[in-house]
């Protein structure tokens, strides 16, 4: 059974302190595995890539087939119904107009000193976006994490899909396509990473990796992190839901299993200020898991991780929710827009009794990549941003490294960086009409 907390329970802060650093993750030790696997994908190349497939994905490629072909895509396109098409078309439009909000602007100035300073952004030049196959691939997370980078303006963007027996899903390959996917590989676990960030006789190197993936996907990201950049780690799913009495029930049952379906070791969590609808929403958890495609999956998550915290007010469970740092909140009140205005801590916040999380995962237009076990509190969800780099510009005029060349003198001696501070005084001693 989920936990029961009450705020005014003796034992609430340690048992609240319990629930923050609960081990929600099977993180087996796969690091040196994982390590051997890029090893072999950075001396074979393609060769690795081969075997590796055969042995995990049970699929025999040869290097002319690592890549989807453009008739092989159009072929799996075409195999989406029209009500299919239309609602990832409908998605992609949305994500795609929320995302062009977020493209940031240069900027130019000159200060009293006369110089000029600013910045400007650029993006990477090629980004790699993992994808998990089979089964629980999810063509929403194609839009999410492709249509940012092509936002943003990156010149090259693949995608590796694994491809289990050769099963494909065809909504990925329309998603691919909606989003400006350049290329599309049949490639998956850590040696799919190892191919994007150090690139082999067919798959071409990236500069950003991106994308969920099983416990060898997130080691192998870590190990290739410097080499390219990456997103983030992400850990499992988890929903934090402050609502009051005036909710139905059911409504936020489902909310809960929404996320409880997608992993065993995701998390639902109840904030309410009425013990008794609490209640009530743990019912219809119940009610609801027995109907349920994935009721095994949600009723572990459920059970082994769920909660029902119970406060005298909701400002506490926004409190709460803060320390938490949840990837999802949704705030289910009479008047979300006021709470909202202090959580400081949350991957993405969804107000009002109508605004499902679901809804976000789909067709609200943020992203739905957001950062998972509490670091909210010092990271954010995937945006255009994250495909963009920011060079600052400087110059200085004459005048202006006269006026503060000097301060950067002194500094310089007090650092004991002789060259830098001689760097400095070589142009003022010229401005001077000093010799050298």
């Amino acid at each position: 059974m989920p936990q029961f907390l009450s705020i005014i329970d003796p034992d609430f802060e340690s048992r609240f302190t319990a629930l923050l650093s609960m081990k929600r993750e099977d993180s087996p030790d796969v690091d040196a595995e994982v390590a051997a696997i890029i090893a072999d994908v950075r001396k074979r190349g393609d060769a690795a890539l081969v075997e590796l497939t055969a042995k995990f994905d049970r699929l025999e490629l040869k290097p002319e087939s690592i890549a989807f072909q453009e008739s092989e895509i159009d072929t799996e396109c075409a195999r989406v119904p029209p009500d299919e098409r239309e609602a990832l078309e409908t998605a992609a439009s949305r994500i795609r107009a929320y995302h062009l909000r977020q493209v940031p602007e240069d900027a130019s100035w000159t200060d009293a000193e006369g110089a000029t300073l600013g910045w400007r952004w650029t993006p990477v030049e090629s980004a790699g976006l993992y994808v998990p196959g089979g089964l629980a691939s999810y063509p929403s997370s194609v839009l999410m994490n492709a249509i940012p980078a092509s936002v943003a303006g990156v010149d090259r963007v693949s995608i590796t899909v694994p491809t289990p027996d050769g099963e494909t899903n065809p909504l990925v390959f329309l998603a691919a396509r909606l989003s400006g996917v350049d290329t599309i590989y049949r490639l998956g676990g850590a040696q799919a990473i190892a191919a994007l960030a150090f690139g082999t006789e067919s798959v071409r190197p990236v500069d950003k990796i991106t994308g969920p993936g099983n416990a060898y996907v997130a080691a192998a990201k870590r190990q290739v992190f410097g080499k390219v950049g990456i997103d983030m780690i992400a850990g499992p799913s988890e929903i934090l839901v402050i609502a009051d009495r005036q909710n139905d029930p059911d409504w936020i049952a489902i909310d809960l299993l929404s996320q409880a379906e997608h992993d065993a070791s995701a998390q639902p969590i109840l904030i309410t200020d009425d013990r008794l609808f609490g209640q009530q929403v743990a019912k219809a958890v119940e009610s609801r898991l027995a109907t349920l495609e994935r009721r095994d999956i949600a009723g572990a998550s459920w059970h082994d991780f769920g909660a029902v915290i119970t406060v005298e007010t909701l400002e506490q469970g926004v409190s709460l929710s803060n320390r938490l740092a949840p990837e999802h909140l949704e705030i289910c009140t009479q008047d979300p827009e006021t709470l909202a205005r202090s959580v400081r801590n949350a991957g993405a916040v969804f107000l009002g009794a109508f605004t499902p999380e679901a809804v976000g995962d789909y067709v609200g237009g943020p992203n739905h990549v957001l950062p998972t076990a509490r670091s909210a509190r010092f990271s954010s969800g995937l945006g255009v941003l994250d495909f963009l780099k920011r060079t600052t510009i400087a110059r200085m005029t004459p005048e202006a490294l006269a006026a503060i060349g000097p301060a950067a003198e002194t500094l310089a001696a007090s650092e004991s960086l002789q060259a830098h501070g001689l760097s400095i005084r070589a142009r003022l001693d010229r401005l001077n009409r000093r010799p050298f």
